[in-house]
């Protein structure tokens, strides 16, 4: 891609290109991310099992501390600290799915070098890779999730299946993200260092345990800023509540997602001629 075009073209040649290069390599895309999960568990005697319990582990210590010792409650009929944890629950999946793929984005090109001097190898599915680990472990979650509230309510809300339409635009913002992080990574190699703080820190300024409406109205507004509140709160409506989501406000947030994820793409590509020299 020239890089001379008028800047205006920049977001549709990228997003042209983004998605000729997702569907032109989808086959090694998803080789590369089964070995990425299997890879993950190799050797351990529990394998996959541990996709399994250790969201299980970190969402019972969540539910403790957050509903008993904190007291942390939302506006719900009939909330138990069963209830809590699903409403719990569904915070740590979407807050997982980002900050796996933004904690491993800044090294996935220092820790897959030996592809940068390979001319036929395209660079840029590797944070796609990333991502597709990333939902493997989220759809378990998910899975979890659903078994457990069935149990319990003996029913499931029809919106459930919107879930996966709810998540589009934080898969599409993850991805930009990503690329750019990515291949700022090769040349600062602090990024990794800052990634980790800043998920540690989103997770505290997203309402996963708390609702928004618990904080002052002044806060509230900083709070939406955060593009994870709304991914979080539309999830809960249709995984637990049974509400539509805002379809205005989603509308936009993919719009600025694909966006986002054109302008990840277009740096990626941009600036992947120097990886080689650095590396």
């Amino acid at each position: 891609m020239k890089f001379r075009m008028n800047p205006h073209q920049v977001p549709r040649a990228s997003i042209e290109e983004l998605f000729a290069s997702l569907w032109r390599n989808r086959q090694l895309i998803l080789q590369l991310t089964k070995r990425d999960v299997l890879g993950r568990y190799r050797g351990s005697m529990m394998g996959l099992a541990w996709s399994f319990f250790n969201p299980l582990i970190m969402l019972t210590v969540y539910t403790f501390v957050f509903s008993v010792v904190f007291k942390a409650r939302w506006s719900v009929v009939g909330e138990a600290k069963v209830n809590f944890a699903i409403i719990l629950f569904v915070g740590l999946i979407v807050h997982g799915l980002f900050a796996e793929c933004i904690n491993r984005a800044p090294s996935l090109i220092l820790s897959n070098s030996n592809y940068v001097k390979k001319v036929v190898f395209p660079l840029e599915i590797l944070p796609s890779v990333a991502l597709g680990s990333a939902l493997f472990h989220a759809a378990v979650s998910l899975l979890v999730l659903l078994a457990v509230q069935f149990l319990i309510n003996q029913k499931l809300p029809w919106t459930v299946v919107i879930f996966p339409v709810i998540l589009l635009p934080l898969l599409f913002a993850t991805m930009g993200f990503a690329w750019l992080l990515s291949a700022l990574g090769v040349y600062v190699r602090d990024i990794g260092q800052i990634t980790t703080v800043f998920t540690t820190v989103l997770m505290f300024l997203s309402p996963l345990f708390y609702p928004v409406s618990a904080l002052p109205e002044e806060y509230q507004f900083w709070l939406h800023v955060n593009p994870l509140t709304f991914i979080i709160e539309e999830g809960r409506n249709v995984l637990i509540f049974g509400k539509t989501p805002n379809w205005i406000e989603w509308g936009f947030a993919f719009a600025a997602s694909l966006l986002f994820c054109a302008g990840g793409f277009w740096w990626f590509q941009k600036t992947r001629k120097g990886f080689a020299d650095v590396l």
